[in-house]
Order: structure tokens, then sequence, then C-alpha cells
């Protein structure tokens, strides 16, 4: 199943890694910077979702969440991801493009001046995420921003509301499954040009929540950072959630049901 945005030519063109039934493209960070402006300029809709192990290992767990990711388009982000597709293909990404450093480094070169909605986290981490993006780049307007606590029955109501505001770039921070499935079912209601789900970028922007050194984030272990700021929430997430993700990957490798492609 092609992912709705892939009948856009620009997308098409790109190579992809198959990791089960996800088709994640491979991209440098700067083609990735590229994709999103030229969606932007020719108003042509874009859903990214960025998966990491915890993304890949939830989408292999939930046939649903899976065809939830599959209508959308697929980034790459961390090591698990990277040596999944090491273990399936042989081969890695060109770049990592966690959301974290992605999203600034868009926000700093893409070179057009973005309309910008922030939807996700509390309200504290988002309003000063939405004073960190006013003050870094300025070039840029802050169109509006909401926390992300709302039933998802007022999802109506919160996208006529992103739609008043005309954005470029919706990002939203929810974590996943959450914002996975918000874009998909209800972005095509927002207005916005591009819409990228950000999982915990409002937290690292407002200071709520502190990013690993750069050494660390460099051999690939902020996770490990991350479990150490964070054992109640993440301990599941990680010491039980990367051994089955690799116990999988190596299931799909050993099955045959992984092989990559090119659109």
């Amino acid at each position: 199943m092609l992912a709705r945005n892939q009948d856009i030519d620009f997308i098409r063109e790109i190579d992809t890694a198959e990791i089960g039934p996800l088709s994640i493209l491979r991209m440098e960070r700067d083609e990735a910077i590229d994709l999103v402006r030229t969606a932007v300029l020719s108003r042509q809709r874009m859903d990214i979702a960025i998966c990491n192990a915890h993304t890949i290992l939830s989408a292999l767990d939930d046939p649903g969440y899976a065809e939830t990711l599959q209508s959308l388009t697929l980034f790459n982000d961390g090591l698990g991801t990277e040596l999944a597709s090491k273990i399936i293909h042989g081969k890695g990404f060109p770049d990592n493009l966690n959301g974290t450093d992605l999203v600034p480094a868009i926000l700093a070169e893409i070179g057009v001046p973005l309309r910008i909605y922030l939807l996700g986290a509390a309200e504290e981490q988002v309003r000063a995420a939405k004073a960190h993006i006013a003050e870094t780049y300025p070039h840029h307007s802050i169109v509006g921003f909401r926390n992300g606590y709302f039933d998802l029955g007022d999802a109506e109501e919160i996208c006529e509301m992103v739609k008043a505001a005309n954005p470029d770039l919706l990002l939203v921070g929810m974590g996943n499954p959450r914002q996975e499935r918000f874009i998909a079912q209800h972005a095509d209601r927002t207005g916005a040009t591009v819409a990228i789900g950000v999982g915990a970028l409002f937290d690292f922007m407002s200071g709520a929540v502190i990013r690993a050194p750069k050494p660390i984030q460099n051999i690939g272990l902020e996770w490990l950072f991350r479990l150490l700021q964070e054992p109640r929430r993440l301990s599941k997430r990680y010491l039980i959630g990367i051994p089955r993700f690799f116990y999988k990957i190596h299931g799909l490798k050993r099955s045959g049901k992984a092989s990559s492609s090119s659109k």
C-alpha cells in the first residue's frame, strides 16, 4: 500500500527501505528539507511520520497502526531503525532524520517564510516552544498553538481552529501512536500543506526535557540518557521493547518478508 503522499512525483523517485509493513524513505538531511520546501512551494499536501524503533515495533504489533503509518510519508529516526535496515537490507540510511534535529534544521534552512501552527504537549511547554521558535527563527510566523490535551471527539473543532490560521506547516507533538493517527485522520481538514509528527520536540524546545550531550547522541545512546531521566515512563519501552524489536527484525530477515525497493 503506497502512502497517499506517494503519488507526488518528487516522492516516488526516492529510494525506500522496507521494514515489515513500512516503506521508509532513504534521504540525506538536505534532501528531506528540500522535500518539505518543494511541498510548501508547490502547495502539495504531505503528511510526515518519523519512525524510530518504538514506532516500528508498534506497527509490527498493531496492523491498524501499521495501516495508519502506510498512509503517511515516513522518515527514519535513530539507531534502532538504522540497525533494522542494515539487518534486513545490508545498508542503513544516509542520515538520522530524528525530528528533534530535523525540524529545527527545516526552520533554519528551508529558505522560505513559513506560517507555523504548534499542536501538542502541555500548555506550558507548547507556549515555551512557540516563544523559542519566534526568537530563534524570526523569519517564520507562529500563527497559532494549542496544547495536545483534548478528546478526539473535539478533533473537528481543533481542525477548524488550525484551518482558520492558514498554516503552511503543522507540527503535531502528541506522542505516538496518537499524533500519527491524528494526522492521518484529520490533517486534510486543517488546511496545512505539510504536517509532521514531532514527538517530544516541544518538550525539548521548552527545556522541560534535557537532551543528551552531543557525544552521547553521536554514538546512538540518546535513548539511554532519556531512560535514565524518565525510568518509570520509559523502562518498558526500552528495556522490554528493544529486545522485542530486534527479535522481530531478525524474524523478518529469516522469513524474507522484507526486501529493499526503490520507487
